[in-house]
């Protein structure tokens, strides 16, 4: 019995050493519910959920690369990552010739938040001269009109846990978020602490973005995306996170200095 079992061992090691691996990119700058890190690799969140499923999927082994948002870049330059998700090709100027878009997968919603218990303007455009809480290397186009005229200036943190928490410490009266991570902070939170939506920024179609390389397989990425897409398999994902019960472990991080 001893023998079959080693044996099985050995065969089921032996076939994941067969599989292709597909190097996928994760963001610092992400937080729950997109993504949740222990030792420096995801392990929960809708963002490794979709990717977990992918590589399922497609037969492959996922390995993750956890990088800062402004080395990705060049990462997908050198080659270095094969997908990259959650982008919108509105968020570049450049385009990427070695890399195709997958079918829209999830609609994000970046919102204006206000801090808890306070009046607040209807609209960004009544804001008066004040930092606003932001994601270190994320872009506002709704925003940059009122940057670039000093009405408003970023308060930059490293990701956007950290920025709805400065918030609600009185860091900053206003900051940006997108609907996930305000509705997953919220949850967590007594209705007197809660944030308040102040006004609707944006509203982006979401993507991964698969290597076009002989040596990955585009087209069965592309074409399963497509799939999980169409049949719901990931609109049930963000519903699994959109449940009152789960709590997270990342909302307990201290806010840094």
């Amino acid at each position: 019995m001893r023998r079959v079992l080693l044996i099985l061992v050995f065969w089921a090691s032996h076939s994941l050493a067969e599989q292709p691996l597909l190097r996928f990119s994760v963001a610092e700058s992400w937080s729950m519910p997109l993504i949740r890190l222990e030792q420096d690799q995801p392990v929960e969140g809708i963002l490794f959920d979709l990717m977990q499923a992918l590589a399922q999927e497609t037969g492959v082994r996922p390995r993750y690369h956890l990088m800062a948002r402004l080395r990705l870049k060049q990462a997908m330059d050198n080659g270095d990552i094969d997908v990259r998700c959650y982008v919108a090709p509105q968020w570049f100027s450049e385009r990427f010739d070695n890399f195709l878009w997958s079918v829209p997968l999830l609609r994000q919603h970046d919102l204006l938040v206000g801090s808890p218990g306070t009046h607040h303007p209807s609209q960004a455009d009544e804001l008066v001269r004040q930092p606003v809480g932001t994601v270190l290397g994320y872009s506002y186009p709704a925003l940059e009109r009122l940057f670039a005229q000093g009405r408003l200036h970023r308060e930059d943190s490293r990701n956007q846990l950290l920025v709805l928490q400065k918030l609600q410490a009185g860091r900053y009266r206003h900051a940006v978020s997108n609907a996930f991570s305000l509705h997953w902070f919220n949850r967590q939170q007594p209705p007197a602490r809660q944030l308040p939506t102040v006004a609707v920024l944006e509203e982006q179609d979401l993507h991964c973005m698969v290597r076009d390389d002989p040596a990955v397989p585009t087209q069965q990425i592309l074409k399963a995306l497509a799939r999980m897409k169409q049949s719901g398999q990931i609109d049930r994902i963000v519903q699994r996170y959109s449940a009152p019960t789960v709590q997270p472990a990342a909302s307990r991080q201290a806010i840094d200095r």
